[in-house]
């Protein structure tokens, strides 16, 4: 009986001692967490300088839908960063005027607002610069800010709208105002309440041990060095390579920021991308030429980390990167203006 009371009395204590050393190392992971990563707010975010007013968001919904701002009256920013669809296109490389493929694959719009610039070479400063890019681009709406302009001033509604959203301007339907509404749309595209989200406001079991695990293993290995911050991501440049190029079908030949600044440095360097919602938008890299989820784990451990993951390790980094899935936002298709005998006829070559 002696021996039998001796044992319980150490096990009692070795329960005593583990149960606050387990409680301890989760607080200790998520006060790491909480410092690293921030949950991604519930409401529109306030940015300095920007006015997201419910009239300008009304439009901005609008004209984000609007296929009459391309040159074919085919393609609108939904058409490559589909809300429904995770904000991106499950292309490869978008396709836009005449079926030309771009040269990069679509980010998602989901939390854009985020992202310290736009673009994997961040070439555009905020979302409204971003907007007035593909409207331009010949492998993408293939449209002119003249005759994107004439289109919508031919249909009197959208006039109407204008000069709400702008009330203070003696000519508010302008193309800079367009730019401008399609950003304040944007801004709302966020997706709030994930389970890290919840994890991060202290919630312990929002997400899974495997997936704490993930987040361990994220944070230890050195992912979180590129993908931090609120948006997991898009907070700064980064080359990719960094220890070792990954096969030249992923690499596809771009030289990244280096097309922009035309420094040496600037090779193969880009904004690294959110991954939020990441399971939603494949395929990854620029380059769009990988699929499945957990090879981009894998080409990331070895190219930035010089890190050959393991498949188990593989597999709990990417079930802690399926926690960071929010909700997704509910956006209702606007009914658009009907076009009228000044709107430009759609040009298909």
């Amino acid at each position: 009986m002696g021996i039998a009371k001796q044992l319980v009395s150490i096990i009692s204590l070795l329960i005593a001692v583990l149960i606050p050393l387990t409680a301890l190392s989760a607080d200790e992971l998520m006060e790491k967490a909480q410092k690293r990563f921030k949950p991604i707010p519930k409401t529109i975010p306030e940015i300095k300088g920007k006015s997201f007013t419910t009239e300008k968001i009304m439009l901005g919904k609008m004209l984000y839908f609007e296929p009459r701002l391309s040159s074919s009256a085919l393609i609108s920013c939904n058409t490559c960063h589909n809300v429904g669809m995770g904000g991106a296109d499950f292309q490869e490389t978008s396709v836009g005027h005449r079926w030309q493929k771009g040269p990069r694959n679509a980010p998602t719009v989901l939390n854009s607002v985020f992202n310290m610039a736009q673009f994997w070479d961040g070439r555009a400063e905020d979302l409204k610069q971003q907007a007035k890019g593909p409207v331009q681009a010949s492998v993408e709406m293939n449209n002119t800010p003249e005759m994107t302009m004439k289109a919508v001033k031919s249909m009197h509604e959208y006039i109407t709208l204008f000069k709400k959203a702008f009330p203070d301007q003696a000519d508010p339907v302008t193309f800079d105002n367009l730019a401008d509404a399609i950003e304040a749309f944007e801004a709302t595209l966020i997706t709030p309440d994930a389970p890290f989200d919840q994890y991060l406001r202290g919630n312990n079991s929002a997400i899974t041990v495997t997936q704490k695990d993930g987040l361990r293993l994220f944070m230890d290995k050195g992912c979180v060095g590129c993908h931090g911050g609120i948006n997991m991501g898009g907070e700064a440049y980064f080359p990719f390579g960094l220890v070792e190029k990954p096969r030249a079908e992923i690499m596809a030949g771009d030289v990244g920021r280096y097309k922009i600044t035309q420094s040496k440095s600037d090779e193969h360097v880009f904004k690294s991308p959110s991954l939020r919602n990441i399971d939603l938008s494949p395929p990854y890299f620029h380059s769009g030429k990988v699929w499945s989820l957990k090879e981009a784990v894998q080409v990331m451990g070895a190219a930035q980390l010089g890190d050959a993951l393991n498949k188990d390790e593989v597999e709990k980094i990417v079930g802690f990167l399926m926690a960071a899935t929010g909700v997704q936002p509910m956006v209702e298709y606007p009914i658009l203006p009907a076009p009228t005998g000044t709107t430009p006829k759609p040009k298909l070559d």
